[in-house]
């Protein structure tokens, strides 16, 4: 279960659905009249990768994600968590730990790296997105609304050694868009690889080019799942607070570093489960990804603003798999429906049955360094 971190004067409701289980908190009127327990926790810590611009107005340009958000002086960015003060512009939340678990790495999901291992995962609040059907809302979208920042303090060394005492094989830098807190994650993922882990991200992929260019130059990072939430500039406009175009090109330039790249797709009635939002995915992920490149096909639940939406039928993400298995990708998997057979891999070419899994668990797993056991094709992935 995902631990998210509690103060005095919180409540909390654990709900627990198709197993996926978390905290839902609300803060009591007194405490959103109080200044968070951790906003003086230490000297703030300057945000990377912004620039100065008018002289004597104190404006700030962020560019850690492709809003580029011009700040003034006072103000934060869409994050909710980069604040301009005096013309510095600073990360609120860095080392505010809000939520940090033990996951299987298939819950992110990553099916082809390190299938069956666990990763320590970790978030801090906020996110550059404002996506209505959030499954994490509360961690993403309320310090926009409240303004203090919430979170246990905690400093790098500290997460490596939490994931080392858990014999994880990897950090995972997810439940929000991890570029708001990139400079808490840049410092983790270095200590972590020389600690012998490696790093990923889940990540709705608007990071920008510098970003990727800082943590491909250092090899910080080794796989990235990006969350292609639909296909069309309306979708990602009303309903996400961005644009399609920057993330597919943030997307293409991610494959061409070589970090192991995996997609999810949570496909929502109504919104984004036309046929032909289905076929741009699929085949922007053939002819821009490559065929070796996983594709999970997520189911959608009724959550946050988008209650009146009904769930999504197993059918359209089991369709939707059939179509882009036609189109020639190799791996592709249905999600959020456990005991699904189409969360197995299967090897490309002889068809047999590579990994069995049920939910976010492997019961079996046949690879042999990174091949099929059955006719010894090479299978795509992070394998041990």
């Amino acid at each position: 279960m995902t631990q998210v971190l509690r103060f005095e004067k919180f409540t909390h409701i654990q709900i627990s659905f198709l197993g996926i289980s978390k905290r839902i908190f609300e803060i009591s009127e007194q405490q959103r009249g109080q200044k968070s327990k951790t906003q003086n926790f230490s000297k703030m810590k300057e945000a990377m990768l912004y620039e100065k611009l008018e002289k004597g107005k104190n404006l700030v340009k962020c560019n850690l994600c492709n809003h580029h958000c011009v700040i003034a002086d006072g103000n934060r960015g869409i994050c909710g968590v980069r604040e301009n003060r005096n013309g510095i512009l600073y990360s609120l939340n860095y080392g505010k730990i809000i939520a940090r678990n033990v996951d299987s790495i298939e819950k992110k999901p990553f099916f082809h790296f390190f299938p069956g291992s666990n990763a320590f995962s970790i978030s801090s609040e906020g996110c550059n997105f404002s996506c209505k059907h959030c499954q994490n809302w509360e961690i993403s979208q309320l310090v926009k609304e409240r303004k203090e920042i919430y979170g246990e303090n905690f400093k790098p060394e500290g997460i490596v050694e939490m994931a080392k005492r858990e014999e994880c094989k990897s950090i995972s830098y997810t439940y929000t868009e991890p570029t708001v807190f990139f400079e808490f994650a840049y410092e983790t993922a270095k200590i972590a690889k020389q600690q012998g882990l490696y790093n990923n991200f889940v990540s709705n992929g608007y990071m920008s080019e510098q970003t990727i260019n800082l943590m491909t130059s250092n090899k910080l990072i080794d796989a990235v799942n990006v969350d292609i939430k639909g296909f069309t500039e309306k979708f990602y406009g009303e309903i996400c607070g961005a644009s399609l175009e920057k993330l597919l090109k943030t997307t293409k330039l991610l494959k061409k570093t070589g970090i192991w790249i995996e997609i999810t797709t949570l496909l929502i009635p109504t919104l984004n489960d036309s046929e032909k939002q289905i076929k741009g995915v699929i085949e922007f992920v053939r002819y821009e990804l490559g065929k070796e490149t996983p594709l999970h096909f997520s189911l959608f639940y009724p959550y946050y603003k988008l209650t009146h939406i009904p769930p999504t039928p197993i059918e359209t993400a089991r369709k939707a798999r059939e179509v882009a298995l036609e189109l020639g990708l190799r791996y592709v998997y249905t999600g959020n429906y456990p005991g699904d057979e189409r969360e197995n891999t299967y090897c490309y070419n002889c068809k047999n049955l590579l990994i069995k899994r049920c939910g976010f668990m492997v019961e079996k797993n046949l690879i042999e360094k990174g091949r099929c056991p059955h006719c010894g094709a090479n299978i795509d992935g992070v394998f041990e």
